[in-house]
């Protein structure tokens, strides 16, 4: 059989209307822009409208992707959404919800759950799919709104956060210098509550007596972290991460175009930076403008350089995330868009 390779052939991103400051929070917290931008770097961030899903910023995505692919809706052979913010819990996925609103029937769909490394999680999944010949053209979405799972009362996390979308479609190549190159993909879930989203509907609770529907609407499923020790673990974790897939395929980092980090945090961002080794002017830093947009952060940030003219054909990429889970990985990639 013929050898092919997976290969990015565009990227794209959506980003909904309502842009929040820092100074929009000293409204409703104890805090201040001064404070939030010291131990963040973030100065905005996008809320969608309370009628405006998680999906439906895929949809917004995924349309700019596909077209900049060169390609219909009808060529896309599967959709695989990573989120942790849902349209619903459990079904239908977003993916199904994505396809249906391209007009995509009678092809596989599904979500994927491993938090802010999703779209890491998607170009491994579909570079395995490209490379057994078993599809030609994935279609994957990191889209997020994760405004609705925050507790506005709790100023160490709703600060952080923002609503978004990114979606890249994978096709094939037999072009070594098209292709992705490798993916590292793992997770621990040791440190499962470090980040996490209980859901307090779940298993451990039953209606009974004791257990009322007037209780049910005062329980709510917020995002909850552990800040310093997510960080910590974060940038240790990320830094190895990347010098392990460098090494495995024997490039230097000198060789990499931009290095794409999950955009969490600045003090994360510039603390990886430094441990790798990488020339400052290749780090794409955008949480200042959307925040930690979870599995969209990192296909935002891709898209950003593309839109501003700096990503050009042939470019290798260096992306690297972590999240809740918890989850991590790192991917090269050369870019294949036009």
């Amino acid at each position: 059989m013929e050898k092919i390779y997976a290969s990015m052939k565009s990227i794209a991103s959506y980003v909904p209307k309502n842009c929040i400051s820092n100074a929009d929070f000293e409204k409703i917290l104890d805090t201040s822009d001064e404070w939030i931008t010291k131990r963040t770097g973030i100065k905005t961030r996008y809320f969608a409208d309370d009628d405006e899903d998680s999906s439906a910023l895929g949809v917004k995505a995924a349309e700019i992707a596909i077209k900049r692919a060169g390609m219909q809706s009808s060529d896309i052979d599967l959709v695989i959404c990573a989120t942790l913010s849902p349209d619903y819990l459990g079904m239908p996925s977003n993916a199904c919800l994505i396809s249906s609103r391209l007009g995509i029937e009678n092809k596989p769909a599904f979500d994927i759950t491993t938090a802010c490394s999703g779209f890491i999680y998607l170009l491994s999944l579909a570079k395995s799919f490209i490379e057994s010949h078993t599809y030609s053209n994935i279609l994957i979405v990191g889209a997020e709104k994760i405004s609705s799972i925050l507790d506005f009362s709790d100023r160490s996390t709703c600060v952080l956060f923002g609503d978004g979308a990114g979606a890249a479609v994978i096709g094939s190549t037999k072009n070594e210098n098209e292709r992705i190159v490798d993916v590292n993909i793992s997770a621990n879930g040791k440190y499962n509550d470090f980040l996490m989203t209980p859901r307090c509907l779940g298993t451990k609770l039953h209606f009974s007596n004791e257990f009322s529907v007037s209780q049910v609407d005062k329980i709510h499923s917020y995002l909850k972290m552990k800040g310093n020790e997510t960080f910590k673990l974060a940038v240790k974790t990320l830094a190895n991460d990347v010098k392990e897939i460098l090494l495995k395929n024997d490039i230097n980092i000198k060789d990499v175009s931009y290095f794409i980090p999950h955009q969490a945090n600045l003090r994360i961002i510039n603390a990886v930076g430094d441990m790798i080794e990488i020339d400052p002017s290749k780090v794409v830093i955008t949480v200042q403008k959307y925040g930690n947009t979870s599995a969209a952060s990192i296909p935002m940030a891709i898209d950003d350089i593309y839109k501003n003219g700096r990503l050009k054909k042939g470019d290798l990429l260096l992306l690297d995330a972590f999240g809740g889970g918890l989850t991590w990985g790192s991917s090269l990639l050369y870019f294949n868009g036009e």
